[in-house]
């Protein structure tokens, strides 16, 4: 290899120096990365190269000699009782052989040693600290060294045991001192979960999963953190006080045992060759896993002998990281095309010159919402970075500028809905384009699925397809068509006998008697759920009232800010929702008069707030939160230290080790009715 000269050395190393310090800021402290994980392997693995030729090169600030950013200054920074450390990568078989080769130079009990086999998680390493079973700190990597502290924000993942054993009655013994080290992550289901949540509330989405995690988990408010759904797994024990733990399986077996999670398919292999062979599996099975990995960790099993191999630079010798293929293809994006949402919020995607990505032909690809395309400057023509992780949606990452010919047009976003072509509007604080016809093409076999579902008009027998049969043959138009519908004209429909149609006729007549917070959940106006529905109801009483009330009146109301206010009133002045509303009126849909009936209740449980967990014996999660609410009381969906009670049935879940932890006094459905009649 001929040498590269030493002045041209010295300016690469120091070039590649300030770029991986920028992207490892950008990466650990901003989580708001402007290169591929392959992107910046590449760059780190020419500099390892350029300092291994140059040994001069390797100054104490190198990011060689690191493990990776500093932490934030937002956050208390906490000392790590023993270094944190990053792992050293390979990308096939040849590199993992060549490690194990020279480790069993150092040290010939590697030749007989056993290896664990795990997923290299992709989320945020965080250590955390139990003293005598209970959870007292938590902190992210950092610097390997000091990391930050974001114990209140660990506090809000419901994976995490805040007291060891997790389970009441487990026998394990608990240590005095034990710190753990594992990943904050967001599984790929929640992810697609949130993001669609997001769409239809107008809000921003996510990227992927990593980075929202990681950005949650530096919120300074950890109410904030509670709305995304983080998840925890761990893989390895610290520290601890008493006897060592002797090999890694034995560690995650301990730490299974004291409650905490740990991934699914680890393995424990004999030989170098088994533990090739184990990663290749897990390439090949990476579309199925659950959650966001770049790879696998191949362990030595024995921790003694890991431990006396040390460390090289900044990785230990006694692991290393078998690195996937990165799933980042690049093509050309001929296209922008719009969907409709439920709730009208119209979403772009791009029409793609078709790709292969993680083994799938990919042709479209989401762009989250306009605001993006405008941020990362995407244009139509353009050459982009298409990435595709496990089962999430494909998404553009940015355009490749350098691939510009000058030929590339600006994407001007749509100002009239794609499908009926009524005038778009567009909130100020929010980032997302509404159509706001609820008559709206696009958006009725949504609509009606909404409308008929749990939680909303409940109406038996009328899913998604028998939605899309009734706009398919023009039957239904909007929501109050639904109570015009005969049983002859349901005949004529695929799959539609008598005793079906006759049944599913009775199912919709049944809703007339809805009451009125039930209604307005249902008609699918934006920022208005269940909770928003039943404020409504109490304080205006009636659709009457609804129609009349502007928006300065809405933002009276307890609980519902500008925006929402501005959607509701927006709304219910539409004249295209006013038509559809006087149908459901004809049809006896109407229900009125509840505040007279709720102010005749003694509101004995004004002031508290509660949180229900488990099954309760005489009442559904839905009949108990009602009773709640009728006597004055608040019912939210976590605990924190703001709730007043935890009302727990049969099967308790999570909430009920946080509500203990917390010192929150419980309650059986007996003693709620109790609290309810002695505060009378």
């Amino acid at each position: 290899m001929v040498r590269m000269a030493m002045t041209e050395a010295v300016r690469r190393a120091e070039r590649l120096r300030l770029a991986i310090n920028e992207h490892n800021y950008r990466y650990h402290v901003l989580a708001s990365p402007t290169i591929s994980d392959a992107e910046f392997d590449r760059l780190l693995g020419e500099l390892q190269a350029l300092e291994a030729e140059h040994p001069e090169l390797a100054t104490p600030d190198s990011p060689t000699q690191r493990v990776g950013g500093a932490p934030s200054e937002r956050f208390t920074r906490v000392a790590h009782p023993q270094p944190i450390l990053s792992l050293g990568n390979a990308f096939k078989a040849e590199d993992v052989r060549a490690w194990h080769e020279r480790i069993v130079r150092l040290d010939g009990r590697v030749r007989q040693a056993k290896f664990v086999i795990e997923p290299k998680l992709d989320g945020l390493t965080v250590v955390l600290h139990y003293e005598r079973g209970v959870f007292t700190l938590g902190a992210t990597r950092g610097d390997g060294d000091q990391g930050e502290d974001i114990t209140s924000n660990l506090r809000t993942l419901r994976t995490l045991p805040l007291r060891i054993p997790a389970l009441p009655g487990k026998q394990q013994p608990v240590p005095e001192r034990l710190v753990v080290r594992g990943e904050a992550l967001i599984f790929l289901r929640d992810f697609e979960a949130l993001n669609r949540r997001l769409t239809e509330a107008g809000e921003k989405t996510y990227v992927n999963p990593r980075n929202t995690a990681s950005g949650a988990l530096r919120q300074l408010d950890p109410s904030l953190t509670a709305t995304r759904p983080i998840s925890l797994l761990v893989y390895a024990v610290v520290e601890q006080s008493g006897a060592p733990l002797e090999t890694q399986w034995d560690s995650l077996a301990y730490l299974r045992a004291l409650g905490f999670p740990v991934a699914e398919g680890i393995s424990l292999v004999s030989s170098i060759e088994e533990a090739i062979q184990q990663a290749q599996a897990w390439e090949a099975l990476r579309e199925t896993l659950p959650y966001e990995a770049d790879g696998v960790v191949i362990k030595l099993n024995d921790l003694r002998l890991a431990q006396d191999l040390g460390v090289v630079g900044k990785d230990p010798r006694g692991a290393l990281a078998f690195k996937f293929p990165a799933q980042i293809v690049s093509t050309l994006l001929l296209d922008i095309g719009t969907n409709v949402g439920r709730t009208g919020v119209i979403t772009p995607f791009a029409i793609l010159d078709p790709v292969e990505v993680g083994g799938v032909t990919v042709s479209q690809a989401t762009l989250h919402n306009f605001d993006f395309i405008a941020e990362k400057d995407i244009r139509l023509g353009d050459r982009v970075l298409v990435k595709r992780a496990g089962e999430v949606i494909p998404y553009v990452m940015g355009p490749v500028f350098e691939a510009r010919t000058g030929k590339m047009r600006r994407y001007v976003p749509p100002q009239r809905c794609p499908s009926c072509g009524q005038p778009l509007e567009k909130d100020p604080e929010e980032v997302a384009i509404y159509c706001v016809n609820a008559a709206c093409p696009a958006q009725l076999v949504r609509h009606l699925e909404h409308f008929a579902g749990r939680g909303a008009m409940d109406i038996e027998g009328l899913g998604i397809k028998v939605a899309e049969l009734l706009v398919a043959q023009k039957l239904v138009r909007d929501i109050g068509d639904l109570y015009g519908l005969t049983g002859e004209q349901l005949l004529g429909l695929e799959g539609f006998a008598e005793k079906r149609a006759e049944n599913l006729v009775a199912a919709i007549a049944a809703t007339k008697s809805r009451p009125l917070a039930v209604v307005l959940t249902s008609l699918g106006i934006r920022g208005v759920g269940e909770s928003v529905a039943a404020v409504l109801a109490r304080h205006f009483g009636s659709i009457e009232a609804l129609l009349q009330a502007d928006e300065d009146e809405m933002q009276k109301v307890e609980g519902i800010g500008p925006s929402t206010a501005a959607a509701i009133a927006d709304w219910f002045r539409r004249a295209s929702n006013r038509r559809v509303l006087e149908k459901l009126r004809k049809a006896g849909v109407w229900p009125k008069g509840r505040p007279a009936e709720r102010a005749s209740v003694p509101q004995s449980l004004a002031g508290q707030s509660f949180v229900i967990t488990g099954t309760l014996p005489g009442l559904t999660r839905d009949e108990a939160k009602g009773l709640i609410e009728q006597h004055g009381g608040k019912v939210t969906g976590s605990v924190s230290r703001k709730t007043s009670f935890l009302v727990v049935g049969e099967e308790a879940g999570s909430k009920l080790q946080e509500a203990r932890a917390l010192g929150i006094a419980e309650l059986d459905e007996a003693g709620l009715r109790r609290l309810i009649t002695k505060s009378r």
